[in-house]
């Protein structure tokens, strides 16, 4: 009699894991020194591209002229065409030493913000520094009327810098009364994997602006350093085992200077010598202009461009710009408790993590950085290229960011990496912030029509609301909102061309109306998944996690 045939293997789906498994070292468990210190000092290389890119765009508009600011995607590539018109605009060695101060500031500014929010805000390994959101309110205040009459380039930005400071001093008291009087904490509540999904996802993937439109304005660099990086950090570890952790956690520091290098060859021997001015401004290592401009030494001070001024207007619009920011920080929160392996940060140490943000913000205001905080999108998916998570790696990269912006001539040969370097590296570290948000689907059921509705919607919604903002006001030269009031127009341009707050705010919205007293709905959202998180005491990991040091929560309590 013949055997009876062997049964099928039953097909089980892999295992939700509220820790991401497989990271090397999470939140509180932090690597030898010595490779603690060079994965710091890696996190702040990254960090300098958003740091140099923003003044870069606005301290030559700020600096005097009548030349319209462009759309925001395309300010960087204007500057070199802007420096050319030195009929309107400041010569190119004075905004030069501007534009190194406004780096070294907002470089020390990360430096301390980083710091706060590791010892005291959500405790999670985030880098706080510039962020884009806060770019269109400060061009809008470039093109307010009272500073137009000014003739003196350098007054105009003197004025121009002021203004934004006293906008960024109010716009901070939003997130600081949100987050400190525990109001975000109630928000935060709602939140399901479903609706935190669309929002961290976007958070990375909507900034694809940013990555290979960038990466092919030198492409001749920017794709070798895309391919040297995937190679570096996705087969050599496979191909070497012996020694594919080194080239895993510090494939960014290889290929960036493989390829700057290669870049500098490339200059010295004459590669563009008779490209045209925009290409040279993008592809030479000798363009820059940060190291002739910056210091030896010099540490920024509050109020050192002088006393802020305060207009209601540019107020109102800043703290849209605040809002929105505070937002995306949260979506950035999110993904690197992620990455870190630690457990979902509970609702109340997210809103201490936002009213710490808003002291940073106003941080930003005292000392004149012409741009507000949030979390670094880049640094958080640096997390996860790395594989390592830990809070002591962060502030050793705050060490490096207050170091090297006090001696300004060393921190401005770091800075003066050419763009589309910065651009390639992006386009790996934003994917990894967008496939965080993605991963929250795990804890959803897919095979629901209601996720696949919120989901789908809020998705498309989110990239396709901001992608009409920006096409209309790259066109008209204003947004779709053009009222008489120019700081209402600002407010609701600002808000709609975030794509991770329209993407949010549709999911949370939908999630928290549609069926949500149908008990299969709540299951299929994944909100049980995240019951034992939404308060402090009901996981005991919060506390390793997050609990303040020097038993401060015996002052401060959690809830």
């Amino acid at each position: 009699m013949a055997a009876p045939a062997p049964k099928q293997e039953e097909l089980q789906p892999h295992p939700v894991k509220d820790q991401l498994p497989l990271v090397s070292y999470c939140l509180t468990s932090p690597p030898p020194w010595p490779e603690a210190i060079l994965l710091g000092f890696q996190h702040y290389l990254v960090m300098l591209g958003t740091t140099v890119i923003i003044p870069t765009a606005l301290v030559p508009q700020m600096g005097g002229g009548n030349v319209r600011p462009s759309l925001l995607s395309r300010a960087v590539s204007l500057c070199c065409l802007l420096r050319s018109l030195t009929g309107k605009l400041a010569p190119f060695s004075d905004w030069q030493e501007e534009k190194a101060r406004v780096i070294q500031t907002l470089l020390f500014v990360a430096g301390i913000n980083t710091l706060l929010q590791s010892f005291l805000g959500t405790r999670l390994p985030a880098v706080i520094g510039g962020s884009y959101t806060f770019v269109a309110p400060t061009i809008s205040i470039v093109l307010a009327g009272r500073y137009s009459g000014i003739a003196d380039p350098h007054e105009k930005f003197l004025r121009i810098m002021r203004g934004t400071q006293g906008a960024l001093i109010v716009a901070s008291t939003l997130q600081i009364i949100m987050g400190f009087s525990g109001l975000w904490r109630i928000v935060v509540r709602l939140l399901s994997p479903l609706s935190a999904a669309p929002l961290v996802a976007l958070v990375g993937f909507g900034l694809y602006e940013l990555g290979f439109p960038s990466v092919a304005k030198c492409v001749e660099i920017g794709l070798p350093q895309i391919l040297l990086l995937v190679a570096l950090s996705q087969y050599i570890p496979h191909m070497l085992p012996l020694v594919g952790t080194a080239f895993e956690r510090f494939a960014i520091t290889m290929s960036v200077a493989v390829v700057w290098l290669y870049a500098f060859f490339l200059t010295v021997g004459g590669a563009y010598k008779n490209a045209p001015p925009k290409t040279q401004f993008h592809c030479r290592t000798d363009r820059s202009g940060l190291v002739g401009g910056a210091p030896w030494i010099s540490v920024p001070y509050p109020f050192q461009w002088g006393a802020p001024t305060f207009d209601a207007g540019e107020c109102f619009a800043m703290m849209a710009a605040s809002f929105v920011a505070l937002v995306e920080s949260t979506g950035g929160f999110i993904a690197v408790s992620r990455y870190a392996s630690a457990t979902p940060c509970p609702p109340s140490v997210m809103s201490r993590g936002i009213g710490w943000q808003g002291v940073g913000i106003l941080l930003d205001g005292l000392f004149g950085t012409a741009n507000g905080s949030s979390v670094s999108v880049e640094n958080a998916g640096l997390l996860g290229l790395t594989r390592v998570g830990s809070r002591r790696v962060i502030q050793i990269s705050a060490g490096f960011m207050i170091f090297f912006s006090i001696l300004g001539k060393f921190g401005a040969v770091f800075a003066s990496i050419p763009g589309p370097i910065i651009a390639a590296i992006y386009c790996l570290l934003f994917a990894y912030v967008g496939m965080a948000g993605i991963g929250f689907l795990q804890f959803c059921n897919l095979n629901s029509f209601r996720t696949k509705f919120i989901l789908g919607f809020s998705l498309f919604m989110g990239l396709s609301v901001p992608q009409y903002f920006n096409e209309y006001t790259s066109v008209a030269g204003f947004g779709p909102v053009h009222t008489h009031a120019r700081w209402f127009n600002d407010m609701i341009n600002v808000v709609f061309s975030s794509k991770a707050f329209v993407g949010g705010a549709v999911a949370f919205f939908l999630d928290n109306t549609l069926h949500r007293r149908d008990g299969t709905a709540r299951k299929d959202r994944g909100h049980h998944f995240w019951d034992r998180f939404r308060s402090f005491k009901t996981d005991p990991r919060s506390e390793e996690f997050y609990s303040l040091p020097f038993n401060l929560n015996k002052f401060f309590p959690s809830f």
